[in-house]
């Protein structure tokens, strides 16, 4: 490599070329960020924030990563966005929200990207909450990990590293620390760069944070720490060869702290001049004004440097005139890529094989996830304590360690937000997770990454990066399970838009709807009910099922007919029908024994999609509809069947449609007695039915 003499006369391993590269690419950001503000009246009707004072670090990362690495930028990145190959035109499609925009097609804010090409890095979905990123980016690298021990997956001659972009004022953020943990803890191959500006929006570090990142990490061993001075390129550009080159041999994390000024808006929208007195400050150290004093105390020509800036300030002009005459997205792109496409449209395979004993819904599922362990390397399990030693609390995942390995089968820390988010970064590789909840009253930590994280990624980028994922999560009332092991929580999940939700009643449903769970390309959360795993709750018999055969799979969205009506009761108009799902089909078809060919029950079977079709097809038929949940009844999902019914259906209806379910309480009690008298039963149920079929 060529070499260039420093001011101080030693020499720096950086050729002349990559120096002016760097400096063209410092000024493209520079005038990117002084053109937003010189045409503040158009391009601020989308708020934006600009990298000017974090250039050097970002532009030094970025001019060194492969297309084999994975990248998550953050929000004020753009400077790192040119570094990897992008142009002023890609960021303004973004920033102007644009049809073309090559990252969400219009669909999120400047500097938000999404990169699946095959010349840069690759960039899953970003969001826009800060540290968000930190979890799934650890699981690309844990996937990366993951694929390299398995030694699956494309080969290449350098090994890819994963770089997280994280400001100072983020890593206060719980899902941080957890997403350090597991980069300390299972070794991963990642850099953590954290660019510290002291400033959150206009709160500053002194009321923020008791330490900068650099001492923040001590507290987790086996991540390495480096710290370099932000402003300066040539030590940001040796400080990241340096983490760079460590983390492709030794495959072991770095956190880098780079000490930055921050020169523009927080965002376009929260202006520098409402809240700074240290402006002043900031700008003596402003690494634009310093590289090129650096290139000329080097000895290039003032001329170069001249010609740079006038070529950015041509490159710029020329790209915002262009973008902002670029078509905006039509309303019909609205509804383009919230789910990618799933191969799974009917069913297939034998449900009732011939020969077989009935089998337990939990080992139904069991044997559905060891069948499709055999069949796909890339399918792996983690959560807690579904390791070698237990198997799962519930002994869901027994066996499977032992079968298929700990580094396939492992338990996780107490970090749900961790479990779920990093299905996101594996997907990414091209991995397909299974994940666990341990109980469905522990999955509000998770709900932040698969709201934020997971479910948006696919619609987000445009359909580049569907996360391919299955969370299941025990759930429902069960033996006096109390407050914490007790609840019922699928309306929160049925109100985020971009996953699809599972409920099954019964083993065969089980296996055959996590089959489809796993060939289908979107994030799918099965909802497997405690007190149907092993039918131990009385009137629950029918959840055992013969264990379908290897091939068995069922589509989302198509409910099940779990008990007909007669055709002398139907012709005397003498039925009715009930719109239930989980433990609510067992309830049910127990309460309709004592009205005998009176009562159909359709079973649900997926809350997302919904088999609409069935609904109404089934109250068109008997006119009278009792819908049944385990929720404590208001403003659940429940109701909203309830209201889409009498939406479509109400020129077909005898009366109107009830809605059963727990009490409306906060939770559900320990005391068996106490539980009882809080969520349905049979003799609830039955209660009703007599009710509705009198009126």
């Amino acid at each position: 490599m060529a070499t260039t003499k420093k001011a101080n006369n030693k020499l720096t391993n950086i050729s002349k070329h990559n120096l002016l590269k760097a400096y063209k690419l410092m000024a493209t950001a520079k005038t990117l960020a002084d053109k937003y503000e010189e045409t503040f009246k158009v391009v601020s009707k989308y708020v934006h924030a600009t990298s000017r004072g974090h250039e050097a670090i970002q532009i030094a990362t970025g001019m060194q990563l492969l297309p084999q690495d994975y990248l998550s930028a953050y929000y004020r990145d753009d400077a790192t966005l040119l570094a990897i190959g992008c142009t002023p035109y890609d960021l303004m499609l973004q920033l102007m929200a644009k049809k073309d925009d090559p990252f969400s097609a219009g669909r999120t804010y400047y500097s938000h990207p999404s990169l699946k090409e095959d010349d840069k890095p690759k960039i899953p979905h970003q969001s826009s909450a800060t540290g968000m990123q930190a979890i799934p980016t650890t699981g690309i690298a844990m996937g990366i990990q993951y694929k390299e021990l398995r030694k699956i997956g494309e080969k290449h001659k350098e090994a890819p590293v994963v770089v997280c972009s994280l400001g100072d004022a983020c890593i206060t953020e719980g899902e941080v620390a957890e997403a350090f943990q597991m980069a300390a803890l299972k070794q991963l191959p990642i850099i953590y760069l954290v660019q510290d500006n002291e400033w959150d929006i206009s709160a500053h570090a002194s009321e923020i944070r008791s330490g900068d990142a650099s001492e923040y990490i001590k507290g987790f061993p086996g991540i390495k720490a480096m710290k370099v001075n932000g402003t300066n390129f040539l030590k940001c550009y040796e400080t990241m060869e340096e983490a760079i080159k460590y983390v492709r041999k030794e495959r072991k994390p770095v956190l880098v702290h780079a000490k930055v000024p921050l020169l523009n808006h927080h965002t376009s929208g929260v202006r520098k001049e409402w809240y700074r007195d240290d402006l002043d400050e900031h700008m003596q150290y402003d690494p634009y004004p310093f590289f090129r004093k650096q290139l000329e105390d080097m000895g290039i020509k003032k001329s170069e440097l001249d010609n740079r800036e006038e070529d950015a300030r041509l490159l710029v002009d020329d790209h915002y005139d262009k973008a902002l005459k670029a078509e905006d997205p039509s309303p019909q792109d609205l509804f383009t890529h919230d789910y990618a496409p799933t191969p799974i449209t009917e069913e297939k395979g034998e449900r009732s094989p011939k020969g077989k004993e009935k089998a337990v819904m939990v080992d139904s599922a069991l044997f559905a996830v060891q069948e499709l362990m055999e069949q796909h390397e890339e399918c792996l399990l983690y959560g807690q304590d579904v390791g070698h030693r237990l198997g799962g609390v519930f002994r869901e995942a027994a066996t499977l360690a032992q079968k298929f390995g700990k580094d396939r089968v492992f338990n996780t820390p107490i970090q749900e937000a961790f479990i779920v988010g990093s299905t996101v970064g594996m997907s990414a590789v091209g991995l397909k997770p299974i994940v666990e909840v341990q109980f469905a009253d522990y999955i509000w930590p998770g709900l932040n990454q698969l709201f934020t994280e997971v479910s948006r990624s696919c619609y987000l980028t445009n359909g580049k990066y569907p996360v391919s994922m299955i969370l299941r999560v025990p759930i429902g009332a069960y033996g006096s399970g109390g407050p914490y092991h007790s609840s019922s929580v699928e309306s929160v999940v049925a109100n985020i838009r971009g996953i699809k939700i599972a409920y099954p009643s019964t083993g065969a449903d089980m296996k055959g709807l996590m089959k489809a769970a796993y060939y289908d390309p979107n994030p799918v959360v099965m909802f497997e009910h405690k007190g149907l795993y092993w039918s131990k709750v009385k009137g629950t018999d029918a959840a055992k099922t013969v264990e379908p055969d290897a091939d068995y799979i069922i589509p989302f969205g198509k409910a099940r007919i779990a008990l007909e009506t007669s055709a002398e009761a139907l012709e005397n108009g003498e039925t009715m029908t009930i719109i239930t799902y989980g433990m609510g089909v067992h309830w049910a078809l127990n309460a309709a024994k004592k009205f005998k060919g009176k009562v159909e029950v359709v079973d649900l079977r997926t809350l997302h999609p919904l088999d609409t079709a069935t609904i109404y097809q089934s109250v068109r038929t008997h006119g009278k509809c009792l819908v049944v949940t385990e929720e404590p009844v208001n403003n659940t999902f429940a109701q909203s069947i309830a209201a889409r019914i009498q939406e479509n259906c109400f020129e077909y209806l005898d009366g109107p449609v009830r809605t059963i379910g727990s009490e409306n309480m906060p939770a559900i009690p320990l005391n068996s007695t106490l539980e009882a008298a809080m969520i349905p039963s049979a003799e609830k149920v039955e209660s009703v039915i007599a009710q509705m079929l009198v009126d």
